[in-house]
């Protein structure tokens, strides 16, 4: 029970500093950016999320990892990091949007899946091994960022997310 409570915690408390992070640091510095810029910092992040491999490598996790959660994880995770890459190589190009979306729409998926099939698999936070850090620390990353990639994704191509401050004028 104690590790389970620890395991969300720490989930909890990484959504939490991420949040902070993106509201103080990621988001004021993308919002003013035309979407294709404001993208690649983000579709860079999620290139490395071959990390997901991990959960295939014995030795890294516990063998008593299920093969299902182990598999679905990793394998979504190497989809979404090719898509990220190829969705990069397009930014400058007609299909880009679209590409984009399909990135956004399936990384996301991806991560819901991967929560939902730790729970239905009954996985236990020490069955990850090495892996740990991998729900604890970056997921709640990467889905801040995923959402920060549909706020972009919405708005205008030329247009910034947002327009820069409205301030009365002086004087």
């Amino acid at each position: 029970m104690f590790a389970q409570l620890a395991f969300f915690g720490s989930i909890a408390f990484s959504v939490i500093a991420w949040g902070i992070v993106t509201a103080r640091y990621i988001w004021p510095q993308l919002r003013l950016r035309q979407r294709s810029e404001a993208l690649r910092p983000l579709l860079i992040l999620h290139s490395f999320r071959f990390i997901g491999l991990a959960f295939l490598v014995p030795g890294v996790v516990s063998p008593d990892l299920p093969r299902a959660f182990a598999t679905s994880a990793a394998f979504g995770d190497i989809v979404a990091a090719a898509l990220a890459l190829l969705t990069l190589l397009s930014l400058q190009r007609a299909p880009s949007l679209l590409v984009a979306w399909i990135f956004n729409v399936w990384g996301s998926v991806d991560l819901v899946n991967a929560f939902y099939q730790a729970n239905a698999t009954g996985l236990s936070p020490g069955q990850l091994g090495a892996t740990y850090f991998i729900p604890t620390l970056i997921v709640p990353l990467l889905l801040i960022t995923h959402g920060l990639a549909f706020r972009v994704l919405l708005q205008h191509q030329q247009e910034p997310a947002m327009g820069p401050s409205r301030q009365p004028a002086v004087g």
